[in-house]
C-alpha cells in the first residue's frame, strides 16, 4: 500500500495570469475549490497518509491553505523559496522527505475525475517494483480536454513506454500523476531540472510503464480553460 505522495505545487503559472499574479496556481478556483483541493481530496480518498508539498510561488499562501484544511494527512514542505527546482530538482530537494518507498507524485494543478476503477487504486495494483521505475497515468490524446499538445508517449501492448518523436503525434498525454521508484532519483544533473530526466533513463532501461485513465482529465492550464471544465464537470 503505498500512503505518500509528492505534490507539486512550487510552479510560478505564468500560464494562468493574470488570475496568478495574486495567488498561487494551486490556489485558483476551479468548480468551487481550489486546484490543489481536487487533488487533495483524491489522495485522501486513495489512501494516501502523508503528502510533501514544495512551495516557491507565494509560499505562505500555500502553507496556510494546507494548515487550515482539515487534517486527515500529514503534510510535510519542502522548501523552494530560494530557488525555484523545477519537478526533477523538487524530487531530489524533497528526497529526504519522502522516503525509502515508492511514492505518488501528482501536479496541483490536475483534475480528473475517476472512470470505472478509481484511479489511484488502479495504479497500485498495477505497480511492480521488480520491473518498473515509474509507472504514468496516461490519457488518450483525443480526451485530454483543453489540452493542446500533440501527445506524449506510445504505449506498447505490456504498458511500456516511448517517446513522440518529432513531428510525429503520440497517442497518450501525461496526466502529471505517476507513481517513481525512489531508486530513481539519483544522480541529478543539475540543480534545476525536469523530470524528464528520470523518464529517460528508465526508458533506456525498458523500465519506463503507462496505464489508460479510463475517465476524464482536464487540462487546466490557463483562464480560459476554467469555465470549460466547469460546465463539462456540471453536466458529467
Amino acid at each position: 500500500m503505498i500512503d505518500t505522495a509528492m505534490l507539486m505545487a512550487a510552479g510560478l503559472g505564468k500560464r494562468m495570469r493574470p488570475l496568478t499574479a495574486t495567488r498561487p496556481k494551486p490556489l485558483v478556483k476551479v468548480a468551487g475549490k481550489p486546484l490543489m483541493d481536487h487533488a487533495l481530496d483524491r489522495l485522501e480518498a486513495g489512501g494516501i497518509r502523508k503528502v510533501v508539498v514544495n512551495v516557491h510561488y507565494l509560499a505562505d499562501t500555500v502553507e496556510a491553505h494546507l494548515r487550515a484544511r482539515k487534517r486527515k494527512m500529514e503534510f510535510l514542505i519542502s522548501d523552494e523559496r530560494a530557488k525555484l527546482l523545477e519537478t526533477g530538482g523538487g524530487l531530489i530537494h524533497a528526497k529526504s522527505l519522502l522516503g525509502d518507498q515508492p511514492f505518488f507524485c501528482v501536479n496541483s494543478d490536475n483534475l480528473w475525475v475517476d472512470g470505472p476503477q478509481e484511479t489511484l487504486a488502479m495504479m497500485q495494483r498495477l505497480w511492480n517494483p521488480d520491473r518498473m521505475d515509474a509507472l504514468l497515468l496516461l490519457v488518450p490524446l483525443a480526451r485530454a480536454y483543453c489540452h493542446s499538445g500533440p501527445g506524449d508517449f506510445h504505449m506498447d501492448a505490456n504498458g511500456r513506454l516511448s517517446r513522440r518523436k518529432p513531428p510525429h503525434v503520440a497517442p497518450f498525454v501525461f496526466t502529471g500523476v505517476q507513481i517513481l521508484s525512489p531508486s530513481l532519483l539519483v544522480d541529478p544533473p543539475a540543480d534545476v531540472f525536469s523530470t524528464n530526466v528520470f523518464w529517460n533513463r528508465a526508458i533506456e532501461a525498458g523500465r519506463l510503464y503507462g496505464v489508460s485513465h479510463q475517465g476524464l482529465w482536464f487540462d487546466v492550464g490557463t483562464p480560459p480553460a476554467i469555465p470549460v471544465v466547469e460546465q463539462m464537470l456540471a453536466h458529467g
